[in-house]
């Protein structure tokens, strides 16, 4: 049995013996937790302190953060094909660095404003959407391809280490110091990041793709091309659009149904990181993906959704949150790893970007809607509607199964 469970922890992390991914994960780790900081400290901000309590205000918010991975798509993708990641990399990483102390030293003095938060959410988010598709496709560099998925999933077990921790220190911060200060901590903690991308060597750096601004849409016909791609976009889409806008759910059950303090809230977003961090480890584990890996996924997150609407209470709420957690990291793993060894290694930047802009620039779609709902309808309707995403996007997986 002992062997046997060594034998699954040394499948499970076995991308961490490459020197190289190693480094780079141990940097991101540090990143990831004053990431989540920084969301969990924004949405409070717009919430309890900027407005009264206006999840479509929230929304709008979260709209601006996540826009650009739209209005940039064209440029971003091909930035990750053609510049050299690692510089790349360094300069994206850097910025965000200092927008997140520049919103930290706004609020710290008593001056932010809706629309300045707003301002910074969009230039935050115009360097993030040139930041993701370097990043993900970065990851091809460090590891060879046979184990490029067990790299994409131990990502998500960082992703998710931050999201369950980082929630929990910024409810902390702000109720012990103040909301601003939780913007300069995830400041501080880019450092980690350039630290560790300066200590790289050694990558195999794949051949840049050649051509000029004329070809940037060819991530499009790329992936229109390909049925499979086509319906992963279609899922994502769904699921981005309506059922990923977790801010607005969260914080509003929170505060309009279980009427908890910046605390409580703190702590439902980190019961939903549990359970993407124990969805991220069993991705770690797991050989292969397939489009029914998928659509049990899309499922799971239809079912979980459903029950923490219903939920009567803070405890069962948080625990359908932890269901919601390990349905939707099986299926961003799974969406991932699935699309970047499908795409050609000059294509892959772009394939990435085209699946974070569906996923983050849905947002911008469905949050307003979802926030308009969460006001008129009440927060139970607005997740319900969320998780009727989850039965859709399963619908649209098991049909294009059917055509084979």
């Amino acid at each position: 049995m002992a062997l046997s469970a060594a034998a699954w922890a040394a499948r499970t992390l076995r991308s961490l013996r490459h020197r190289n991914y190693a480094i780079w994960a141990s940097g991101a780790v540090v990143s990831n937790i004053g990431t989540w900081m920084q969301r969990t400290a924004q949405d409070w901000l717009v919430l309890t302190q900027l407005t009264a309590h206006d999840a479509t205000a929230m929304g709008l918010t979260m709209a601006f953060q996540m826009a650009p991975q739209v209005l940039l798509l064209p440029w971003t993708g091909h930035a990750a094909d053609r510049l050299d990641r690692r510089a790349l990399l360094m300069l994206t990483q850097g910025l965000m660095g200092v927008l997140a102390l520049g919103l930290g030293a706004l609020t710290i003095s008593g001056a932010a404003r809706l629309w300045e938060v707003c301002m910074f959410a969009f230039i935050f988010g115009s360097v993030a959407a040139f930041d993701g598709p370097a990043r993900h496709s970065f990851v091809s560099e460090l590891v060879p391809v046979a184990d490029l998925p067990n790299a994409v999933a131990l990502n998500s077990v960082s992703f998710n280490a931050g999201r369950m921790l980082g929630p929990v220190a910024a409810g902390a911060c702000i109720a012990a110091i103040g909301t601003g200060w939780a913007f300069v901590l995830n400041g501080v903690s880019f450092i980690a990041v350039l630290l560790s991308l300066t200590a790289l060597r050694g990558r195999a750096v794949p051949v840049r793709a050649r051509g000029s601004g004329r070809d940037i849409l060819a991530g499009f016909r790329y992936v229109w091309a390909q049925p499979d791609l086509r319906t992963m976009v279609g899922v994502l889409l769904l699921i981005g659009m309506f059922g990923l806008n977790f801010p607005i759910f969260i914080s509003t059950m929170a505060v309009g149904v279980f009427h908890v303090g910046a605390g409580g809230y703190g702590l439902l977003t980190t019961a939903m990181a549990v359970g993407t961090m124990a969805g991220a480890v069993l991705a770690a584990g797991r050989e292969r993906v397939t489009l029914a890996t998928v659509e049990a996924s899309a499922l799971f997150f239809g079912t979980g959704g459903l029950l923490a609407a219903l939920a009567p209470g803070y405890a069962l709420f948080a625990a359908a949150l932890a269901l919601v957690g390990v349905a939707s990291l099986t299926l961003a793993t799974g969406s991932n790893s699935f699309m970047q060894l499908a795409a050609a290694p000059a294509m892959r930047g772009r394939v990435m970007a085209i699946r974070l802009a569906v996923i983050m620039g849905g947002t911008p779609l469905g949050a307003p809607v979802m926030g308009w709902v969460a006001n008129h309808f009440g927060p139970r309707w607005a997740l319900g509607l969320g998780a009727s995403s989850g039965f859709a996007a399963a619908l649209v997986v098991r049909l294009r199964r059917r055509q084979g």
